[in-house]
């Protein structure tokens, strides 16, 4: 049977029913090499993201995916306390983001000792926090992977594969999505076990259609950031265009910033439950359709 693995531990579809799968509770786009990168008074943390995690649950919301990863931040700790505080489960990835955001340790490391990081974090559990990894998240180059993207690739397919991990990447350009797939294929993994993070930002709608008949998840992540009347029309274009098995959709919001006084103002992970299904459901779609999209599509991306 699979799970989701959450900072709660493994949970089942039984248990769960609404997934945000593309939100932030804690991040830091400074580079790795600045000061103060990524430090925060944990208290002051959930001080702040608990009341978030509250409205949702209060929405039926049951899950939410952290997409803070190696090189943006990544707190598996201060993860662990928001959920510990609301007793909402967190799946929270492995994986590095894309230069500059490459600490010097992966840098330097081999793709052996990558996959070995990725695998134990996935297996094991992160750092001292006593929760696995559920996901790897990864980035690439809007012009195309560099060399060092490409390594982080690699080893990520690998370790990927040997547990049957998801791995989401932010990535602008279709064409650059279509060469991570060769990658992971090359490895040895498969299309399907692959998020195109912010699908929506590649113009060429038929990027979106090809990502997601190879087999990819699309993920059309800017509810609530862009009109409500063009993310609604991309979804409907996305559900005529027999993408409606593949789609994900979230919001990209929160978070705590380091980088900001006391962390800065959230901006909540609602609309999607209370603007954008609501506007869908007026335009006629399904209910069964916008169960699949935000209950068992989720599930089905980064349950392993």
């Amino acid at each position: 049977m699979k799970h989701l693995r959450t900072t709660l531990g493994p949970r089942s579809k039984s248990e769960l029913g609404m997934i945000l799968p593309h939100e932030h509770v804690f991040v830091d786009l400074r580079t790795p090499d600045q000061p103060g990168y990524a430090e925060a008074e944990i208290e002051d943390v959930v001080r702040l993201m608990a009341p978030e995690i509250e409205k949702i649950k209060k929405l039926g919301v049951t899950a939410l995916v952290e997409c803070s990863t190696g090189g943006v931040g990544r707190r598996a700790d201060i993860d662990l306390a928001v959920s510990l505080a609301t007793d909402f489960p967190i799946v929270v990835p492995t994986g590095n983001y894309r230069e500059p955001w490459i600490p010097e340790w992966v840098r330097h490391a081999s793709e052996k000792e990558l996959e070995a990081w990725m695998l134990r974090e996935l297996t094991d559990g992160i750092d001292e926090t006593g929760f696995q990894a559920g996901w790897i998240k990864l980035s690439a180059g809007d012009d195309g992977m560099t060399a060092l993207e490409t390594k982080i690739l690699r080893a990520a397919a690998r370790a990927a594969a040997q547990t049957g991990a998801v791995i989401g990447s932010h990535t602008i350009r279709g064409r650059v999505v279509m060469d991570q797939l060769d990658v992971i294929e090359a490895e040895g993994y498969r299309a399907d076990r692959f998020i195109s993070i912010h699908t929506q930002e590649e113009k060429d709608f038929g990027y979106n259609v090809a990502a997601a008949e190879r087999g990819a998840w699309i993920e059309y992540d800017h509810v609530g950031r862009a009109g409500d009347d063009e993310v609604a029309e991309l979804v409907i274009k996305a559900l005529e265009a027999g993408c409606g098995g593949r789609l994900l959709l979230s919001h990209d919001r929160g978070w705590f910033d380091p980088a900001l006084p006391m962390g800065g103002t959230p901006k909540p992970y609602t609309h999607l439950s209370t603007v954008l299904l609501p506007e869908l459901k007026r335009r006629g779609v399904d209910d069964g359709t916008l169960m699949r999209l935000t209950h068992e599509n989720p599930f089905e991306a980064f349950a392993w």
